[in-house]
């Protein structure tokens, strides 16, 4: 398997007004990920369901939406195929969070570039209250394992930002932040917890000694720790409509530029360089005005398809 194979779901989603959200993944042996993959297109093809699935032969990861029930089958099905040790987590969408359904082929479930064993090498899970109590120590240097635009729209009080742009970038950053630090406590967190899966596997592959991960990651975090408690500054975003939420795993206030894709805080989309789907303060600058009449155009195109659905 050497490129992505993606398909998507061919029919058209019906409308429903009660978006379940439901991020999931495991590490799991799958010995045909390909005949995975068929059969979770034929199961979508004729449930209200929208998203992105990620099969591999390690696992599967993803986030999908639909009403009750679509939720419950696409659920069961992955049971019945022996993925009973899910990492899983629902949430609440006020409006269908993806445009489409997808189920992509992949070599990896979430995308590091370098050899792990997280079935058989990870670091230890820490509950959110466990989480609180080791990152309020001195000794403790806290990572957050996630992209740049990510740590923009919120993080945890005293992380570091290693400044990637994609989860591939991070074994260098290890290499060229870390490796003077392999006798302290490494703690490091992520949106879902797959991504800490791996980087706790990384670094322990490497001769870390202690390292420690947020179990079920910053959504259960979130779900779980009254914002009274809660050392988590900002809000989460998430790859779906919604952008990002806070505490309760409910909607925040940050809006997505679909221009380059960072996360804007209220102020920032009330900014005159914000235009919805055209430019932000990050991007105005770095874009002509041909591709500003390009994502003008393709706006009003989203907008009509949008109004039309409707």
């Amino acid at each position: 398997m050497n490129a992505t194979v993606e398909q998507l779901a061919p029919v058209e989603q019906q409308a429903t007004t009660d978006w379940v959200v439901a991020a999931l993944y495991q590490f799991k042996e799958v010995s045909n990920a390909a005949d995975l993959q068929q059969r979770l297109l034929d199961l979508v093809k004729n449930i209200n369901l929208c998203g992105t699935l990620i099969v591999a032969s390690e696992g599967i990861n993803g986030t999908v939406a639909g009403d009750r029930q679509a939720i419950d089958k696409i659920y069961q099905f992955l049971l019945s195929e022996g993925f009973n040790a899910m990492e899983y987590k629902e949430s609440q969408s006020s409006e269908k969070p993806f445009r489409k359904m997808k189920i992509k082929l992949k070599q990896e479930i979430v995308t590091l570039g370098v050899e792990v064993k997280p079935r058989d090498l990870v670091g230890h899970y820490l509950d959110p209250k466990e989480w609180n109590e080791l990152i309020s120590r001195d000794d403790v240097i806290l990572v957050d394992t996630r992209n740049d635009y990510e740590y923009k729209a919120g993080t945890f009080k005293g992380a570091i930002d290693p400044k990637t742009e994609t989860f591939r970038e991070f074994p260098e950053y290890v290499k060229q932040n870390l490796e003077q630090h392999k006798d302290k406590k490494i703690a490091m967190f992520c949106t879902g917890g797959i991504r800490c899966e791996k980087s706790t596997s990384l670094l322990l592959q490497e001769g870390f000694n202690e390292v420690y991960h947020l179990k079920g990651g910053i959504l259960k975090y979130l779900e779980e720790t009254p914002a009274e408690e809660s050392l988590w500054e900002g809000e989460c975003f998430v790859f779906d409509g919604r952008t990002a939420v806070t505490h309760g795993v409910e909607e925040g206030q940050n809006v997505k530029c679909h221009a380059c894709g960072w996360p804007l805080t209220p102020e920032e989309s009330a900014l005159a360089s914000y235009e919805h789907g055209v430019s932000c303060v990050y991007c105005i600058d770095k874009t002509s005005e041909k591709q500003k009449e390009g994502f003008r155009m393709r706006q009003s195109q989203i907008a009509a398809a949008k109004r039309k659905r409707l």
